[in-house]
């Protein structure tokens, strides 16, 4: 059981890490301009491991049948798990922008920066919440949440209203919407967190 726990867990800190590295590379191609093929890579990792925890953790259930801290632990790790998945994916959603829009480095980035900077922080803070089982931490990120939130928002009533470059407002519209939905599995991750710790069901 101890062995399994274990790999479990370091299994969830390399999707954490990697996952990570996606979302910062698919701002970097937005920003100075790139193709996503290593984007893509990094996402189909995340899937395979997604994969793996999954079985593993299905596989120790059945096994064990754990009580109490491990059967949430295990649980959570599925939960877990697919956060740092779908940070992957909305990561590869975010290139493929890129590949509908064309070039946009001409475009102004500064508000989708902002944002992707207030995400990765997010991101980070899911990733340590998680590894140090921090509640504190955990509870933080629903803050930043409600930032990501309104910038998306803002954004979508300013294309609405036709300010600015209709090419580049859609583009940054599309990726705020990518990045507000890794916010959500950030907070959803933290709510998860405090689950192990408290026994308390995430209500989201």
């Amino acid at each position: 059981m101890d062995l399994g726990l274990d790999q479990l867990n370091s299994t969830l800190i390399e999707m954490a890490n990697l996952s990570q590295a996606a979302v910062a590379a698919s701002i970097e191609a937005y920003v100075k301009g790139g193709k996503g093929a290593e984007v893509k890579e990094m996402s189909d990792r995340l899937q395979g491991l997604h994969r793996q925890v999954s079985d593993l953790s299905v596989e120790m259930i059945a096994r064990y049948q754990p009580v109490a801290s491990d059967l949430r632990f295990l649980k959570a790790c599925l939960e877990i798990s697919y956060g740092f998945f779908r940070y992957g994916r909305y990561a590869l959603d975010i290139t493929e922008v890129l590949d509908i829009f064309g070039d946009l480095r001409k475009c102004d980035h500064g508000f989708v920066e902002t944002t992707a900077q207030k995400t990765q922080e997010m991101i980070r803070m899911s990733v340590e919440a998680f590894s140090r089982r921090d509640v504190e931490t955990a509870r933080k990120i629903v803050a930043l949440d409600d930032a990501v939130d309104e910038s998306y928002r803002h954004n979508l009533r300013m294309t609405l209203e036709a300010k600015g470059n209709i090419r580049c407002s859609l583009s940054a519209t599309l990726i705020l919407r990518y990045l507000e939905r890794i916010a959500d599995h950030a907070t959803y991750i933290g709510e998860t967190v405090e689950y192990i710790a408290t026994g308390v069901e995430p209500v989201g």
